[in-house]
């Protein structure tokens, strides 16, 4: 199953859900642009590791969001960005563009520091969109959990589209995620992804705040 679209209008063009999707997308292609050697120091610099986020958090704390903006590997870009893609629209619409930058940052860092709090000592970089894309997914469902979701569905060699319940749609995001876990730059850099923007804590820590925060930006002030 791959998520197309969902069928609830805008009512501006998402500029900032765009511009993210590209940003990820321009790291990414620096990121498997640079040898072995390369990427090891450029991982270290912009992802979390925390323990040095535990050892020094006043020269660390801007890896909290320069983490958002690597991937591990393919499938870990791709699954994240199709994600933003389908569900980010909606929430950038009901929160305006100042509003939603702020929000998607912020459920990021936070899902971050969830993922640091329950492994301070560890030295295993943490990177990804997932704990903000997490949070957008957590908004949406509090605001549009009946709305379907156009899905592409590969059966054999046959190929078609259904309309699936976003909350099915967001619970495969879970699972496509710790999948990803294993795609990897890690292999090159001989560091590993295992726990970082797609660990469990990231997760639920980006989903919860996610719901926390979106009625606090104003994510219903807009009726349908």
């Amino acid at each position: 199953m791959f998520p197309l679209y969902d069928e609830n209008p805008t009512r501006i063009t998402p500029y900032l859900t765009y511009g993210l999707i590209g940003m990820n997308i321009l790291v990414f292609l620096h990121e498997i642009s640079l040898s072995g050697q390369a990427l090891e120091p450029f991982l270290e610099m912009y992802a979390v590791i925390p323990q040095e986020l535990t050892t020094n958090f006043a020269g660390e704390w801007t890896t909290l969001f320069t983490s958002q903006f690597l991937h591990g590997g393919w499938w870990h870009l791709i699954s994240n960005m199709v994600y933003l893609w389908v569900f980010g629209n909606n929430i950038e619409d009901r929160l305006g563009h100042f509003k939603y930058i702020i929000f998607y940052l912020a459920c990021g860092a936070l899902a971050a520091m969830c993922q640091w709090f329950v492994g301070v000592n560890s030295q295993i970089p943490s990177l990804g969109a997932s704990g903000a894309i997490a949070g957008i997914l957590g908004a949406y469902i509090i605001r549009f959990a009946h709305v379907r979701v156009v899905t592409l569905i590969f059966l054999g060699f046959f190929v078609t589209t259904i309309r699936v319940p976003a909350l099915v749609i967001i619970g495969l995001f879970f699972v496509q995620n710790i999948i990803s876990g294993l795609a990897s730059l890690q292999q090159a850099a001989n560091m590993s992804v295992e726990s970082g923007g797609v660990a469990y804590w990231a997760h639920i820590g980006g989903f919860v705040f996610g719901i926390i925060l979106g009625p606090v930006f104003g994510l219903f002030r807009q009726s349908e």
